[in-house]
């Protein structure tokens, strides 16, 4: 599959680059970010500041761009347990100080194909399943090829192999928190436009393909369909997803099962206030670790809450059924793109209908000229699964 890709790319039509002028475009942002964790069951809190910096250039040519990016992550307070350094006896923070090649990617794009390889991210759809874990420090990349394919307006093929999944830990990943993971994985998407909205189908599979990582426990293959979609409702506008997959054991994973996603999610926008509803499901087969659904390459903070309480799936599947409410303006004042937020979820096991908790999460943003400021707060109280937990983050983000 590599080798054909690789042909795919050799016979791009390259037109005349070389006759092109190059554009040089400088690529740059930095992230500064506190956030504290209060969580029950360990001996001290945690606190972490953090500054992240990427910098890189992009060449254009015609049809052909080169894009190089590195990024260092640095932690100016370093009181948490950041997965790798330490005893676990703070909450763990996952954004490990480090320094990374986060992209190094060739590029062909034409008003039918977008072909591209090399280090890149890679989001599918809302990242449910395949994404670039945005949130975190370090990101996540892939080493890949890719094919977007558009043969008529409204239809789209996007396909993609990746054989190493750059993770969040950074260079001083190791065990199941590695540097990098290895595997065939093979990413297809195919959407169609139609009048309620984009319908896809999918296909996922995802080979961790290494004894670390749960000893292969987290190779699936995932097919489904998703409908996302808005329509005008009066001056209101109303938008929904609806999505279905099963998922079952790949390549060498020694679990034998099959479990099913669901997901239907409801909105209405009056253009500043908005609200919605949502219902969530990670299905379980036979309640034995790692046979419910799992999405080991999402980026998993948009999903489930804030407090990262079920980025692996409990045994017995989880079901999040939850609501927002929020308000949205412009302007206001010198601020743009002010955004509040608040989100109530109430989190229940697959199987056997056990409460497991209910989380509040809550979130400020504003944008003032290029750098956007947020705050959020995330609070887990738990019953039968976890334990409470307090979030805080205020965050200052800025790009060139």
């Amino acid at each position: 599959m590599k080798a054909a890709f690789v042909l795919l790319f050799a016979v791009a039509p390259a037109g005349a680059a070389h006759a092109e002028e190059i554009v040089l475009k400088p690529l740059g942002e930095a992230r500064l970010r506190y956030e504290s964790v209060d969580q029950d069951g360990l001996p001290a809190d945690a606190e972490a500041l953090t500054l992240r910096v990427r910098a890189g250039v992009e060449a254009k040519a015609g049809n052909w761009s080169a894009l190089v990016e590195g990024q260092g992550n640095l932690a100016i307070i370093d009181d948490y347990f950041d997965g790798l350094h330490g005893a676990a006896t703070r909450p763990l923070v996952g954004d490990p100080g480090n320094i990374a090649l986060t992209r190094a990617q060739l590029r062909y794009t034409s008003a039918a194909v977008a072909l591209t390889a090399g280090r890149q991210r890679l989001g599918f759809d809302d990242e449910r399943f395949v994404g670039s874990v945005g949130f975190r420090q370090n990101g996540q990349s892939f080493d890949a090829v890719r094919a977007e394919i558009t043969p008529v307006k409204g239809v789209k093929a996007d396909l993609a192999y990746a054989w190493s999944v750059r993770t969040i830990w950074g260079i001083d990943g190791t065990g199941a928190r590695q540097q990098a993971v290895s595997g065939d994985n093979v990413f297809g998407n195919l959407s169609v436009a139609t009048p309620v909205g984009k319908l896809s189908t999918f296909a996922y599979l995802v080979d961790q393909d290494e004894a670390a990582m749960q000893g292969y426990r987290l190779s699936n293959q995932s097919y489904g369909g998703r409908l996302d979609g808005t329509q005008p409702l009066g001056k209101a506008k109303l938008a929904y997803q609806l999505s279905y997959a099963r998922q079952s054991d790949w390549h060498r994973n020694p679990n034998n099962y099959a479990a099913d996603y669901y997901l239907a999610d409801v909105a209405i926008d009056f253009g500043g206030p908005r609200v919605g509803v949502g219902y969530e499901i990670l299905g379980a087969d036979n309640g034995t670790a790692l046979t419910s659904f799992q999405t080991p390459l999402a980026t998993g903070f948009k999903f489930q809450g804030w407090a990262d309480k079920f980025l692996t799936t409990p045994p017995d599947g989880v079901r999040d059924l939850y609501a927002s409410a929020g308000w949205g303006w412009k302007a206001v004042g010198p601020l743009k793109a002010v955004t509040l937020q608040a989100v109530y979820h109430d989190y229940r096991s697959d199987r056997a209908s056990r409460l497991y908790g209910n989380e509040i999460n809550l979130l400020a943003s504003a944008k003032l000229g290029k750098v956007t400021a947020a705050a959020r707060y995330a609070h887990y109280n738990a019953d039968t699964f976890a334990t409470d937990t307090d979030k805080f983050w205020l965050q200052l983000d800025w790009t060139i």
